[in-house]
């Protein structure tokens, strides 16, 4: 079950990160703002509202049928990513949103690179980005968070199978499905207990290796 559980993690990750971060540049450094821009981000906090047993449901649709992966730990990412992408997109913003521009002279990081000749995706690759990382890298643990603690959505999609896995491919059960399937079943609080002080240490360990790194690479000074 810690397998599964760090499996779906990773993988989850791997997949919403990069798709949430560039939406979020997307949306904050190119897209021009209007009524377009303001109905995604207004999208966007709506799905961070939706219960996640609707975003099982849909993968048990779409992952397991529709695209025949069947119930496997790549079902289960692939939900959980769409779970976990409205909040990447939104912290990712928000910390692009903390980098001082030109209302903010004079360090207005942005408009000083422009005016030394960086073109606009230098600016971004190089000042804004590194600026922005312990926000991002913020967002993302809180993901990680969610990953850990996601049930229902893996239920639906990944399965219930009590067996080591041998690759994304096959069903397998997570800790959170172990410790309410635990319950359920058998009644045994004591064991479903135990797997929760397992989920609290990993979730701890996860936000103190994050403000770690977010320290480690915050290149801003202001």
């Amino acid at each position: 079950m810690i397998v599964t559980t760090v499996n779906t993690v990773i993988l989850s990750i791997a997949i919403a990160t990069p798709i949430g971060i560039l939406s979020a540049i997307y949306l904050q450094e190119y897209a021009k703002k209007g009524k377009v821009v303001n109905a995604i981000r207004f999208a966007t906090e709506s799905l961070a509202g939706i219960p996640s047993i609707i975003y099982g449901l849909f993968g048990g649709i779409f992952f397991v049928v529709v695209l025949n992966l069947k119930y496997s730990i790549l079902s289960g990412a692939l939900t959980v990513a769409i779970i976990i992408l409205p909040v990447i997109i939104r912290t990712t913003e928000e910390a692009l949103k903390t980098v001082p521009d030109g209302s903010e002279a004079p360090h207005g990081y942005r408009e000083a690179s422009l005016a030394l000749g960086s073109t606009k995706f230098q600016t971004l690759y190089k000042v804004v980005l590194p600026s922005a990382i312990p926000g991002i890298l913020s967002g993302v643990i809180l993901s990680v968070g969610r990953v850990v603690g996601e049930s229902a959505a893996i239920l639906l999609t990944a399965g219930t199978v009590a067996q080591m896995p041998g690759g994304i491919f096959d069903s397998a059960r997570n800790l959170t499905v172990h410790a309410y399937l635990l319950t359920k079943e058998k009644g045994d609080i004591a064991s479903a207990a135990s797997i929760g002080i397992v989920l609290i240490f990993i979730v701890l360990f996860l936000n103190t290796v994050a403000k770690f790194v977010a320290k480690k690479l915050n290149k801003a000074n202001y």
